[in-house]
């Protein structure tokens, strides 16, 4: 897992597009994105314990993103035949897993910083695009679409130099599902375990 991926990871969302009418504007798009960079470049600096860090990135994931739609993106055609609790407790462990898989390598990421570069409005949300400045690579280009379809603003999606991320989140949990032959709350387990 290289340092891009962990960004990723520390910000990623789903990828479902919202369908509520567009009441955000390019401004509030601008300051969603804004806190989160600033969050999480305030972790990244605080010197604070590998669980700690943990634990914040966890916190900055409820906060700003679209909980609901990144775990039902990422568990997929699977997530129609979960129960209200199997959905509820896998969103739980899936937002664990995120902090714990990306956030214990945040320490690559000392020195490093995020910039909000330019907003667009594309369909019924906005797409925020950043560069990651991070030690010893070149910039790179990171893209979160933001939309305010639960009544919050909140980004529902990312991408870094083109690329979908969360697809990659999506494939291994259902490899996770695969490996325990479809049972959802063993996969669930295995998740918690994971975290």
């Amino acid at each position: 897992m290289d340092r891009r991926h962990v960004l990723i990871g520390l910000t990623a969302s789903a990828a479902l597009a919202p369908s509520m009418a567009l009441a955000l504007n390019e401004n509030q798009a601008r300051d969603l994105i804004t806190a989160v960079i600033d969050d999480i470049n305030t972790v990244i600096a605080s010197g604070k314990s590998e669980g700690a860090m943990i634990r914040d990135f966890e916190r900055i994931f409820a906060r700003y993103s679209d909980t609901s739609y990144i775990s039902a993106y990422a568990m997929g055609v699977d997530g129609r035949r979960a129960s209200t609790a199997q959905k509820r407790a896998f969103s739980d462990a899936f937002q664990a897993y995120v902090a714990q898989k990306y956030g214990r390598r945040f320490r690559e990421f000392i020195g490093g910083r995020l910039e909000v570069k330019g907003v667009r409005r594309v369909k019924r949300w906005y797409e925020v695009d950043t560069t990651a400045f991070l030690q010893g690579q070149a910039p790179f280009n990171v893209t979160f679409h933001v939309s305010d379809r639960t009544g919050q603003n909140l980004f529902f999606n990312m991408f870094i130099e083109g690329v979908n991320l969360l697809l990659t989140e999506r494939t291994e949990i259902g490899a996770l599902l695969d490996q325990n032959r479809g049972d959802i709350d063993a996969m669930i387990a295995d998740l918690r375990r994971l975290s």
